[in-house]
């Protein structure tokens, strides 16, 4: 999981540094949108997927009034919310990798386009459906962050272990768990019940293989996933790069 989880967690680092937090808050609205939606109720108690993106949202500091807006949206009560697509393309990078980027966008035209120049100007290129996507498979993915809980070290690591979670790394004071796809919701209900203050929560895509690329592509590799996961209709960036 290191290739998956070092960019994850540069990722994470990246978007506190620079407070990119206007751009974050769409991206969480637009997931909170799509749940409430597909869901088909603005309700999270009633709606697993609203309520963790829900809690995503919250724990980024989101205020109240974006995240009923997004849910109103999701509903038919606030516009467009029903235009929004989910899109996955797939692609390759410097050294033959492999990159998954997940859209939520409400003009797949300009997302494509967009996602496109992104590729040709970092050394990367669409690729046809399917000779990407078979290299990864879907998981769950909390983080919790130990700075932020009561229970530390050993203690924390017992109740991680004990939830029913598939892995963990940590790396400095951040904790990223893994989960099967199908039991994300559960641990973290049982991390929280268990005293745990989560940091988010999310499914995602884990490479069945990785590659290493050469040190002289590492950095065109850390620029182009950086310029991806700038764009506003891009939700989230997958690799196979062992970075």
């Amino acid at each position: 999981m290191s290739g998956h989880s070092k960019w994850a967690t540069t990722k994470r680092k990246k978007s506190a540094i620079d407070a990119k937090r206007a751009k974050l808050f769409t991206k969480i609205a637009k997931l909170i949108t799509i749940a409430a939606r597909d869901g088909k109720s603005g309700d999270p108690t009633m709606n697993p997927g609203l309520r963790m993106a829900v809690e995503n949202a919250r724990a980024i500091s989101m205020p109240k009034d974006n995240i009923e807006r997004a849910i109103k949206r999701g509903i038919g009560e606030g516009g467009d919310g029903a235009a929004l697509e989910e899109i996955t393309y797939e692609s390759y990078g410097p050294g033959g990798i492999g990159i998954l980027i997940e859209c939520l966008t409400d003009n797949k035209n300009r997302a494509l386009s967009e996602v496109k120049n992104a590729l040709t100007k970092n050394g990367g290129s669409i690729a046809s459906a399917g000779s990407v996507s078979y290299l990864f498979k879907k998981a769950g993915q909390i983080i919790v962050d130990e700075s932020k809980n009561e229970k530390k070290g050993d203690e924390l690591e017992m109740t991680i272990i004990d939830s029913g979670a598939l892995d963990f790394e940590k790396e400095d004071e951040t904790y990223v768990i893994t989960t099967s796809y199908q039991d994300l919701n559960s641990v973290r209900k049982t991390l929280e019940a268990a005293g745990l203050v989560i940091e988010s929560s999310e499914i995602i895509q884990i490479p069945t293989t990785y590659i290493d690329p050469p040190e002289s592509k590492k950095q065109n590799i850390e620029n182009l996933l950086e310029a991806l996961d700038d764009l506003d209709d891009v939700n989230n960036v997958f690799t196979n790069a062992n970075l």
